[in-house]
């Protein structure tokens, strides 16, 4: 294991986490020392909201700490089962349950919808968790290029018919390139080849779509998705996952799922923070308007200083630097300078590639992003 890490540190790809001493927001404390932060996933800055803290509180208060126990024992509690209620309303679907993580969001729905004898075809970029749940559940796997629905469709013409059930899964909102998926295109081809659709709108939920039920909200095919996963630790603010679908898969999971069945419930306060969170997401839709204004507005002024920048119309800007050497020494001139921002490597993502990758969030100011840009103009010049 020494041999492997002193590998990565040769390398610039070994990776220690910051201790940060305060709560999550736009800025914070790391070693009593205040510095604004730009990668945090709290898009519409609920985890510090007073509204959130005082129902985690109430819950904690009433229900303790801890579940106790997985969800078919004694560990659904009524913030559990209101929460999924919730969440099915939101996304407009019959029914949801509501998972430890969203990790295991993923590895539940994935392994109800699939399994040996069947097909599952994946984005290359989807998230580590589609990727290992696939993986595991037994089906044959096949990765298309990003984004790539034709090559999508040549995979669907040359497998399909040997397959029993087909799932096409990709992220909505990519998280390392904050890029959508083409979700229309995807519809069709799941139409055209008698297959099922799978979205994980993780980066999505609460950000994207005039109501903020995601991506395929704002690019009208909820309708042609046959299940939706989500977390509850971006947007929503707290800690958790879900997969919101048809009764029938919901109850599958809870009957069959084996990272379900056999792990602890998320905490009670969890759930009631969750809720408060979504209640507040619903109220006032204008707060993720204005966020993704605040983001386009940001992309455009670092593309416009010579910083390679793609386009996309998410929170999530990626600045790329290319080597991890580089990227890793302007992340630590950055912190120096009151910012954290860490740099993303590989195997996060592919060689040469390697970023800087802002998340905005809605409490940033214009003063805290423009302290941002200047940072960058002077650290991170092109080469």
């Amino acid at each position: 294991m020494q041999h492997a890490l002193d590998s990565l540190a040769d390398r610039d790809l070994l990776r220690s986490p910051v201790t940060v001493d305060s709560a999550c927001g736009p800025v914070v404390s790391i070693n009593g020392r205040q510095v604004l932060c730009f990668c945090s996933n709290d898009y519409l800055s609920l985890a510090n909201h007073p509204a959130v803290r005082l129902a985690a509180r109430q819950a904690v208060d009433r229900w303790g700490v801890g579940a106790g126990a997985s969800r078919l024992i004694c560990g659904s509690t009524l913030c559990h089962v209101r929460l999924e209620h919730q969440l099915a309303a939101f996304k407009q679907t019959p029914d949801a349950v509501v998972t430890s993580t969203g990790w295991m969001a993923n590895r539940v729905a994935i392994r109800a919808l699939a399994a040996k004898g069947d097909l599952i075809l994946c984005d290359k970029l989807d998230h580590a968790s589609i990727l290992d749940a696939a993986a595991s559940s037994g089906a044959a796997v096949r990765t298309y290029l990003h984004r790539d629905t034709n090559r999508l469709e040549t995979l669907l013409r040359r497998h399909r018919s040997g397959a029993r059930r087909c799932l096409i899964v990709t992220d909505s909102v990519f998280s390392m390139d904050g890029d959508v998926a083409p979700l229309g295109e995807l519809a069709v081809l799941k139409r055209k080849y008698d297959a099922q659709l799978l979205v994980d709108e993780a980066h999505a939920t609460g950000v994207l779509g005039a109501g903020g039920r995601g991506a395929g909200e704002l690019l009208g095919v909820e309708d042609d998705i046959d299940a939706t996963v989500g977390t509850l630790s971006k947007a929503l603010g707290s800690i958790g996952g879900f997969v919101a679908g048809p009764k029938a898969l919901i109850d599958t999971i809870r009957n069959t799922g084996r990272a379900y069945i056999y792990t602890t419930a998320p905490p009670a306060a969890a759930c009631a923070a969750a809720l408060a969170a979504l209640e507040l997401i619903v109220a006032s839709p204008s707060v993720s308007a204005g966020l993704l204004a605040a983001a386009g507005d940001l992309r455009k002024r670092l593309r416009d200083i010579g910083l390679d920048v793609p386009e996309g119309s998410t929170p999530i800007i990626p600045v790329i630097i290319g080597q991890a050497a580089r990227a890793a020494d302007i992340a630590v001139k950055l912190l120096e300078s009151g910012i954290l921002l860490p740099a993303i490597r590989p195997p996060t993502v592919p060689p040469g590639s390697s970023r800087l990758r802002i998340s905005l969030c809605a409490s940033h100011t214009p003063d805290q992003i423009d302290t941002l840009v200047h940072c960058l103009k002077e650290l991170a010049p092109v080469t």
